[in-house]
């Protein structure tokens, strides 16, 4: 038997969480069972928890979108008993049973082996938001992000007190970047500041209307964790040549942009999906987290939380109510 957090739905299409028990044979199919150690909480979690539950396809349904653990057996040569491990994307705790759960099955292929000098602690804190944020900034870096950056220009974050934007800030600053940090919250600036950013922005500022497509050239590149407006105005304030990586769609799936930008400033919009990305794109951004990002600073980004704050904290998520990173103990 273990606990789980489960979503279920009734003929009137009504969802409820609750910590259930469950047994092993209730696990979905898969190659490698791992008993989950740590969890994090996401905006998908939100809805996957809440009453729409629009990107989950079967009930009853275990939530979570990442999780780290130790391999308990596996018919996989590449694990073995004992082998701390990560998972983030493929659809997990959406179409497939997630980190909500002290035990998981799942394909070999998802897992990533845990980087050498993190803990699975450590690797949630960072989890999925975080991988995201360095697969953002190494895309940046491969588009020439040094090189704009080389006057001292700084990196704009929007979103900055997300977890994409948190993990974002803290990896540009430690990595020596100049980083800009958008904002609603004038209460987080002592936490951005604190994780290296050189500059807040609020966000009504980035969110001002404007019919240019253009204006001064500001910023040496951008990771946005937001889209819509705040992004389309971005793309604007950008230097010749720079990019931006787009990860989020709170601010909605429209881009109110013209291709100005594009034509006149050459700059690029680089689309960031971490569910997707091949094992050596994961390796290599999970390793580089391990050794760029300043593992100091992670603490002052981490909620804790445990299952039965579940259901309340993917409320909250949804309604912007989370600052940083929430890591869920499973076995608490």
């Amino acid at each position: 038997m273990f606990n789980a957090l489960v979503v279920t739905r009734d003929e009137d299409k009504k969802t409820a969480a609750s910590v259930q028990s469950l047994e092993l044979d209730q696990l979905p199919e898969g190659n490698v069972t791992v008993a989950v150690e740590y969890s994090t909480v996401n905006y998908k979690d939100g809805l996957c928890i809440g009453p729409g539950g629009g990107l989950v396809r079967e009930y009853p349904h275990v939530p979570g979108i990442d999780f780290a653990g130790t391999v308990e057996s596996s018919d996989d040569d590449r694990y073995k008993e004992g082998d701390k491990v990560v998972l983030t994307g493929w659809r997990v705790g959406e179409a497939h049973w997630g980190g909500y759960a002290q035990k998981a099955r799942v394909k070999a292929d998802w897992l990533v082996p845990l980087p050498q000098g993190l803990t699975t602690r450590q690797s949630m804190a960072v989890g999925t938001a975080g991988l995201t944020a360095m697969l953002a900034v190494l895309a940046l870096e491969n588009h020439g992000l040094k090189q704009q950056a080389a006057d001292g220009s700084a990196v704009l974050v929007t979103g900055a007190a997300g977890g994409v934007g948190s993990v974002a800030t803290a990896i540009l600053a430690n990595l020596g970047y100049q980083v800009a940090a958008v904002t609603g919250r004038p209460d987080t600036s002592d936490y951005l500041t604190g994780l290296g950013a050189s500059q807040i922005v609020a966000r009504e500022e980035i969110n001002e209307t404007t019919k240019r497509p253009l204006e001064s050239e500001t910023w040496a590149g951008c990771v946005d964790a937001v889209g819509g407006a705040m992004l389309a105005r971005v793309l604007g304030q950008l230097k010749y040549g720079s990019s931006a990586a787009a990860i989020g769609l709170a601010g909605g799936a429209d881009l109110p942009a013209t291709v100005i930008p594009f034509l006149l400033r050459g700059v690029n919009l680089l689309g960031i999906d971490s569910v997707m990305q091949p094992y050596e794109n994961r390796l290599t951004a999970w390793q580089r987290i391990a050794t760029d990002l300043p593992l100091d600073k992670l603490e002052s980004m981490v909620q804790p939380a445990t299952l039965s704050d579940l259901p309340q904290l993917g409320k909250s998520i949804l309604k912007g109510g989370v600052m940083g990173r929430v890591v869920v103990d499973v076995n608490a």
